[in-house]
């Protein structure tokens, strides 16, 4: 039987390798010339640096499972994300730490003497947040969203934090020690030779036929069945109107040596118009110093538009609607399986979408087995 994978990211890539293997033929699409989605990676010709076109990616999880997996077609070297900020005209480490709190606020305190000090900060009037900014004060107080969070959240959304929901800002860490890595997973690092080069080798399967600079609206062959990545709404023709969503604009640029000295640098305050500058070079430190030149990266964010690349998803009261009138186009629309972040309208980690891939391929496997049909989600896209 032949299948048809809308997408050449990991959601796809992952599904497209595992029916190859089980003997099924494949035709995977993707309109853009290159595989990996937003994971593409490539050398830049001018400085020899690898770069994350479409933006830092940076691969942590402590899923054994998703580890062991995404290993088997690629090498990666350790690598921590600590994330740097600028707020005030001052240098700070983020996520918010006890190193943060003690320059913020001029203080030494100890981690028992800071969690009270936030504590006494925090608005204890606010029992159950609503919106991002309540979840913020309610957290940390007023000095530190104010510094860190309310120009950043502003640029970064285009909204105010108090229209936001809580949940935004529930996965960013406080912690009360000197730890600044931004993450708390098992497992984190950079493939060694680029997310591209993993990616490539997933898809090396003779059964997998690749349509790359192909947009699926124009592919006329019918399938067994289709595994859609892409938008949901754009499946559908938009007849609903189109979900919601930010879109990040890069200004590239380079420079003799090193520029920023760390990865990436959140500028905080609502004056200076981009987010964060990225400095790729620093995403791969086992070869950095032996590169003359780096490429950096401001980063705008704005509200999507029809020809832009989609990058997160809103997901306001009017969004939230529209998804569910295209999540009952989609159950009742046979041949068709949605999953990813474009298919599921959802922020998704790449670990957790390649984990969310991986549980697909073994239902989508099962469900061959027992000649029964292929569910159109594998998750609830539906909060």
């Amino acid at each position: 039987m032949r299948y048809c994978i809308v997408g050449a990211g990991f959601s796809g890539s992952i599904m497209a390798r595992a029916l190859a293997e089980n003997g099924h033929d494949i035709l995977l699409i993707d309109e853009r010339s290159h595989v990996a989605g937003n994971c593409h990676t490539t050398r830049d010709a001018e400085t020899g640096v690898m770069v994350h076109h479409y933006g830092p990616h940076i691969f942590h999880t402590s899923s054994d499972r998703v580890w062991n997996y995404i290993n088997r077609f690629g090498s990666f070297r350790p690598y921590i994300n600590r994330v740097k900020a600028q707020s005030g005209g001052r240098v700070y480490s983020l996520p918010i730490n006890l190193l943060t709190i003690n320059q913020f606020f001029g203080t030494t305190l100890r981690p028992d003497e800071a969690r009270a000090f936030i504590a006494a900060k925090a608005d204890r009037s606010i029992t159950e947040p609503r919106s991002f900014e309540e979840q913020a004060l309610s957290m940390i107080g007023p000095e530190l969203y104010e510094a860190f969070f309310h120009g950043y959240t502003l640029k970064q959304w285009g909204l105010s934090p108090k229209k936001l929901p809580a949940s935004i800002l529930k996965r960013l860490p406080v912690r009360f020690n000197y730890d600044d890595n931004y993450f708390n997973h098992t497992h984190q690092g950079i493939p060694e030779d680029g997310y591209t080069a993993i990616v490539e080798n997933i898809l090396n399967h003779p059964k997998i036929e690749r349509a790359l600079g192909t947009r699926f609206e124009d592919v006329k062959e019918t399938f067994h069945h289709v595994f859609y990545t892409g938008p949901i709404d754009r499946f559908f023709g938009f007849p609903l109107g189109r979900l919601g969503y930010r879109t990040l604009d890069f200004e590239r640029f380079t420079a003799e040596g090193d520029y920023q000295g760390t990865a990436v640098m959140n500028y905080c305050d609502r004056a200076v118009p981009y987010t964060r500058v990225s400095e790729h070079k620093h995403f791969a430190p086992w070869e950095a110093d032996k590169l003359e030149r780096t490429v950096c990266f401001r980063e705008y964010s704005r509200l999507a538009n029809e020809n832009d690349i989609p990058y997160y998803p809103i997901r306001l009261v009017q969004e939230q609607d529209m998804l569910a009138a295209y999540v009952d186009m989609a159950r009742k629309t046979k041949g068709v399986s949605f999953l990813g972040r474009l298919g599921t309208y959802r922020y998704l980690d790449m670990d957790v979408s390649i984990g969310e891939a991986l549980d697909a391929v073994d239902t989508t496997l099962a469900a061959l087995r027992d000649n029964s049909d292929i569910p159109s989600f594998f998750v609830n896209p539906l909060p």
